[in-house]
């Protein structure tokens, strides 16, 4: 008798364990079936390279403090973007002036930096089969000029903005500043003001963050590519790859302290979402980068 109940309790303890073991294989089943689902339903996007002009740096001290480029220049690419969601258009940053194609590059006074624009927004658009009205949403890594150059084109566009990069924008601080063009965005009056991170389409795959210190409401822009994965704008956090190797901060910063702040909080997220860096104005970034990624 003893050693029918001895063999009942094992058999009850093999059945426990296996139903204990198949408790877990389904839970891990079903949370591989959510993923997936999840996975299945982002919406699939597309980013549109283009170019906005070319930036010589005859003077790439300024892109440092201290003596850390004296006596160096480099050419910068001028990058914006087009991001097509299926629930709508976002341009990122629209380049230097307009006034500057089919000119012969020019240097500003001081001759720090030669700018020359080849081709207008429109033509580039175009090149997609798009024009300015398809762009429902604008945003600008930061309102230095050559990254508002080309934003009146699209007066209906809402225009996703930092309160500190709108206010700062609006203030008497800038007037007669050089790196700033207010009347090249003036026509954008369907304003969104942010404190903090924006996601646009809010499902994760295109999300505006905030990365002040290169000016007062500086930001970048992450997207959750289908095939490219995780991939990061990086806005003016950097000008090229040595300033994001020695974490470079460029002497004419808004705040620098703030900036400094932001380029650990830039790398910890690239680090955590494993994301590919774009530097916007690192020319060989600019080469590298396929012009239609997805």
């Amino acid at each position: 008798m003893k050693k029918l109940v001895v063999i009942a309790i094992i058999a009850g303890l093999f059945t426990s364990c296996e139903e204990f073991k198949k408790g877990i294989e389904d839970g891990k089943r079903d949370a591989q079936e959510k993923t997936e689902a999840v996975t299945n339903e982002t919406p699939e996007i597309t980013l549109y390279k283009f170019s906005g002009g070319t930036v010589q740096a005859n003077n790439l001290n300024l892109f440092a403090q201290g003596d850390t480029y004296k006596g160096e220049s480099k050419e910068l690419a001028d990058a914006f973007y087009v991001i097509k969601h299926p629930d709508g258009v976002l341009l990122w940053d629209t380049g230097l002036p307009e006034m500057l194609v089919g000119q012969e590059p020019y240097t500003p006074e001081g001759g720090a930096f030669t700018i020359s624009r080849k081709d207008s927004i429109k033509t580039q658009l175009a090149s997609v089969e798009m024009t300015t009205e398809d762009v429902d949403m604008i945003a600008f890594s930061h309102i230095h000029f050559d990254h508002t150059g080309a934003a009146n084109h699209f007066p209906k566009a809402k225009w996703f903005v930092q309160s500190a990069e709108y206010d700062f924008a609006n203030s008497e601080e800038i007037k007669g500043n050089s790196f700033y063009a207010p009347a090249s965005f003036n026509q954008l009056t369907n304003v969104e003001k942010l404190d903090g991170d924006k996601d646009v389409f809010g499902d994760g795959t295109v999300i505006i963050k905030s990365m002040p210190g290169h000016t007062a409401g500086h930001q970048v822009l992450f997207l959750q590519l289908k095939n490219n994965g995780p991939t990061l704008l990086s806005g003016d956090v950097y000008h090229f790859e040595k300033n994001r190797q020695d974490a470079v901060v460029p002497q004419f910063n808004y705040d620098i302290p703030e900036t400094e702040k932001s380029i650990k909080e830039f790398e910890a997220f690239a680090k955590a979402q494993n994301a590919t860096v774009i530097i916007q104005h690192d020319a060989e970034d600019f080469a590298k980068t396929p012009a239609i990624l997805n």
